[in-house]
């Protein structure tokens, strides 16, 4: 078996995760690059859509921003961005968003906005929502994938960008929000998954070669860890063959 990197694992684990046939709304950087090497594995008539306007992209390289040529190139269609949210986003046609994070609490709240308890006066002034909170609100299911230590998982955002299970289950019933909120976090020590019952993000894999108490010390919650706890399969000759190549294509 070939050594890979975290990043590598990371977006094998997040590209397994992505089905046959499922609608994709991706976003530029890892969440891309597992969405692309899906296509090219497993999941070859997965979709994938771009917030720039791009339907059924199917890019020969790793595209360099959502704005990319090659994206409008080898789109199915190529749309208004009002349209990709109005008709496409909010109506809840896209089964799977990608979504990254600044700090991910652990009932999945994303914060992307602010570090610093003063939304005025802050340490740390982020990029902001975009896209994000009708991805989080829309989109069937939420896929966050996320390099884990304790500046990023935190007991509780500073600000709530993108709204996840909220205090728990049942908030984004109460808030009328239609889609399921994040079902998976990919981290470079595992994957995370809602408790069924309280929506409290649970550790269900450990990647190769982690301990759990490397997943604990880079948790600024208690980590609730499941009973069956598995080991996430390495990465095949053939994902990280496709992987590289893939990479190679961008650059």
């Amino acid at each position: 078996m070939s050594e890979y990197t975290a990043d590598e694992m990371m977006s094998v684990a997040a590209a397994r995760a992505l089905g046959e046939g499922m609608s994709c709304f991706v976003g530029i950087g890892l969440p891309s690059t597992a969405a692309n090497l899906a296509r090219r594995t497993h999941a070859p008539n997965l979709t994938l859509i771009y917030e720039s306007g791009c339907l059924g992209a199917k890019p020969t390289r790793l595209p360099l921003s959502i704005g990319d040529g090659e994206l409008a190139d080898t789109a199915d269609a190529v749309v208004s961005v009002p349209e990709v949210f109005n008709y496409w986003l909010q109506p809840g046609r896209i089964d799977v968003g990608f979504l990254g994070a600044a700090q991910l609490d652990k009932f999945g709240n994303i914060n992307t906005t602010v570090i610093g308890a003063d939304y005025h006066d802050p340490k740390v002034r982020l990029p902001g929502a975009g896209g994000a909170p009708e991805i989080a609100a829309s989109c069937k299911e939420v896929f966050v994938v996320l390099r884990q230590h304790k500046r990023a998982f935190v007991e509780k955002v500073d600000f709530v960008t993108s709204f996840g299970h909220g205090s728990g289950r049942g908030d984004r019933e109460r808030l009328g929000l239609p889609g399921a909120g994040p079902t998976l976090v990919v981290t470079d020590l595992g994957l995370l998954r809602p408790d069924p019952e309280t929506a409290e993000l649970t550790l269900t894999e450990l990647h190769p070669g982690i301990e759990l108490g490397q997943v604990v010390d880079a948790t600024g919650w208690t980590l609730k860890v499941a009973e069956d706890l598995k080991s996430t399969p390495a990465p095949t000759e053939s994902e990280l063959s496709l992987l590289r190549a893939l990479k190679k294509a961008g650059e």
